[in-house]
This record gives C-alpha cells, sequence and structure tokens, in this order.
C-alpha cells in the first residue's frame, strides 16, 4: 500500500494496516482517540543533541486549533501527511487531521511525497519541509501537480534563495514557519509568495514573545504549557504581532576577531547561486585555523566541481565583505541529514574531514 486515507470517525472501523509506518500512524492515533495525556517527542538534533521531550495533550490541542484558525483549515480539510509522524511536524499532522476532523492521506516519509498519490487525488493542505518541495519541483512528473496540494506549509529549515524564486512562482498559498518540538510545531507564520507575501514571521493568537539581552526570541503560550520558552533565535522585533528572523546566536563564529553570522552567509551564497544559475544544496561552516582561530567555509552537495570554484569565490567577494569571502569550498557527494530530512552540518562537516585525512 502506497498510500492510506483515513479519518478519525473511520480509524476503528479498518483493518490495523500492514505497513510498519502505516501501523505506528494506527498506534498513535488509537492513543490519541482513547484520550492518552502525555506524549513524549524526540527533537530533530539539527542544532544540537536529539533529546526526549514530554509534550501534554492540551498543549496539542491548543497548536491544532491555532494553525486551523490561522490557515482557515475547517472540518473536512484533506491534508496530506508526509512528514514524519515520530517527530513533531508529522505528528501534529496527525493531531490536527483527529481534533478537526480532516481527511488525512497519509504516505511513508520521503523526498517526493506525490510520487505515492495517484495524480487523480487533490488536497487543501500539506506540510512539506523544504527538501520536499524541492523534489516535486524538480520531478517533471510531479511539477505539474504543485497545484493540487491546496496550501503549502514549509518548515524544518530556512528557505534557500533558488526555492524561494520557485515558490514566488507559485499560485497557490505558500506559508513558511518558525517552531520546534519544544512549542507543539509553529508558533508564527508568514506568507512567502503571492500579493500579500511578508517579510516577518506573524505570531499565533494568544503566544507572547519578547528577546532577552542578547537580542534572542522568547515564547510563552497554551503551546509551551505556560511557560517561558528561551531560544537562541535571533530576531527583530517588527510589531507588537510579528518578528523578523535574522538568524541562530550559535550560528556566529569568531573568525580573526570578526563576528560573521553563518546564516546571513547563506543568504549571500543562495544569491549568488541564483545569478550562477546553479542549483545545489549548500551551507557555510567552520574550521579550526591557527591565525584566525575559526576560518569560514562553504560546502556545497555534489560529487565534483560543477562550477568554478575561484569563480564562485570571485562572485562571493563581489558581494561580501573581505572576511565574509570563503578559506575554502568543498565539494560532498550527498550531504548527511536528520530524520526529519534538515541537513545535519556538523556530522557532513566532520564525515568530510574524516575523508581527506584518510
Amino acid at each position: 500500500m502506497d498510500y492510506w486515507t483515513t479519518r478519525s470517525d473511520k480509524i476503528f472501523e479498518e483493518p490495523i494496516p500492514n505497513d510498519p509506518y502505516f501501523k505506528s500512524v494506527y498506534e498513535f492515533a488509537k492513543a490519541w482517540l482513547q484520550g492518552q495525556k502525555t506524549f513524549l517527542l524526540t527533537t530533530s538534533g539539527s542544532t544540537g543533541t536529539p533529546k526526549e521531550i514530554a509534550l501534554n495533550r492540551e498543549q496539542m490541542i491548543a497548536s491544532a486549533h491555532l494553525t486551523g484558525q490561522a490557515l482557515d483549515l475547517p472540518q473536512g480539510t484533506r491534508a496530506l501527511v508526509c512528514l514524519n509522524v515520530n517527530y513533531i511536524a508529522g505528528i501534529m499532522m496527525l493531531v490536527r487531521g483527529l481534533e478537526l476532523d480532516w481527511q488525512l492521506t497519509i504516505v511513508n516519509p520521503g523526498s517526493n511525497p506525490l510520487l505515492d498519490v495517484p495524480e487523480a487525488v487533490c488536497f487543501d493542505f500539506v506540510a512539506l519541509v523544504p527538501l520536499q518541495l524541492t523534489a516535486i519541483l524538480r520531478d517533471e512528473s510531479t511539477r505539474g501537480r504543485v497545484g493540487d496540494l491546496g496550501k503549502i506549509l514549509l518548515g524544518g529549515a530556512p528557505l534557500s534563495e533558488i526555492l524561494s524564486r520557485e515558490v514566488r512562482g507559485l499560485k497557490i498559498p505558500v506559508y513558511q514557519s518558525y517552531g520546534m518540538t519544544e512549542t507543539v510545531s509553529h508558533v508564527a507564520l508568514r506568507r512567502v509568495n503571492g500579493p500579500a507575501s511578508q517579510e516577518n514571521f506573524q505570531v499565533l493568537p494568544g503566544v507572547e514573545f519578547g528577546v532577552d539581552d542578547r537580542g534572542c526570541l522568547y515564547l510563552r503560550g497554551a503551546v509551551t504549557n505556560k511557560e517561558h520558552l528561551q531560544t537562541n533565535d535571533l530576531v527583530t522585533i517588527t510589531s507588537p504581532n510579528s518578528f523578523y528572523w535574522l538568524g541562530r546566536a550559535d550560528s556566529v563564529i569568531n573568525s580573526g576577531g570578526v563576528k560573521i553570522s553563518l546564516d546571513k552567509m547563506d543568504q549571500m551564497v543562495g544569491r549568488v547561486l541564483q545569478e550562477m544559475e546553479q542549483i545545489a544544496d549548500y551551507f557555510s561552516w567552520h574550521e579550526p585555523d591557527e591565525t584566525l582561530g575559526q576560518k569560514l567555509v562553504l560546502f556545497l552537495e555534489g560529487g565534483h566541481s560543477f562550477l568554478g570554484t575561484e569563480k564562485l569565490l570571485e562572485k562571493i567577494s563581489d558581494r561580501a565583505k573581505r572576511y565574509e569571502t570563503p578559506k575554502a569550498v568543498y565539494f560532498v557527494e550527498n550531504f548527511i541529514r536528520t530524520p526529519t530530512a534538515k541537513i545535519d552540518k556538523s556530522a557532513t562537516a566532520q564525515y568530510h574531514s574524516n575523508l581527506a585525512h584518510d
């Protein structure tokens, strides 16, 4: 079975799926519908060591209703569930469907979920990571089906400049989310295409927010169990209900006494690659250096140098300050990714380093 379509009032009438993944969906739905109060989830590990977090039912219900209201997703919404249900984004798709009485079509998590769904099947809503939307748009057999997804919610990683450009050309609404396991999925959204597109994240109703003395966002609300949650995300508060994301405080390196934001570097590199009409996943990183302490380097996914390294660095230096030009460019066949499809930057850099020293 490539996909399974169900809803809360049908689950117990259907046979238990044989597919191990669908069976895990069934077991969660059973626990939820029988009123289980607490659920243990594991963080993705993209910004640190994965850890277990206990979420209570009230937090998850509050989050589900916030999403339904913010994106106007009423009873009967046809939703595609293609994110791993062992992590918060996938779990919350199930909770929304069960709480708001949606029709859920579940597929095994993969890079291109539309390959598992017949062309005649249409949806009103889907949550994707950028990797999945990129794969859908790059595949000729699925690119033309994007309009059948209804509304798209993108989360889990920042949008590259190349994907942002493609998204702006889509006719269906696309939103980027801000959130984490600790906030029970997203607490803020921004429209990224169409005439209503936004630069700033709009915080969902009932969520309090502010910044600490570092300029890092903190949150409090029903989704955090009314507890103060401090993040490492640097933001600028732009209104009583919105903020602009600058990057992570722990993604800043000190190179020769100069602080460099890796997140800002990624944005710059994305614009350069777009100008050069090159499509590749990439990330800025750092290496120890006897003179600088930390030196800036760039990783690109691909087994060989598909573009001239010198030309790339020249293009970056045209945009960047002298100390913001990477000191090296590395091409890696395949990036290591977390179970939620985020690039594991630390593991990828370490793997490349080990290969270089073998």
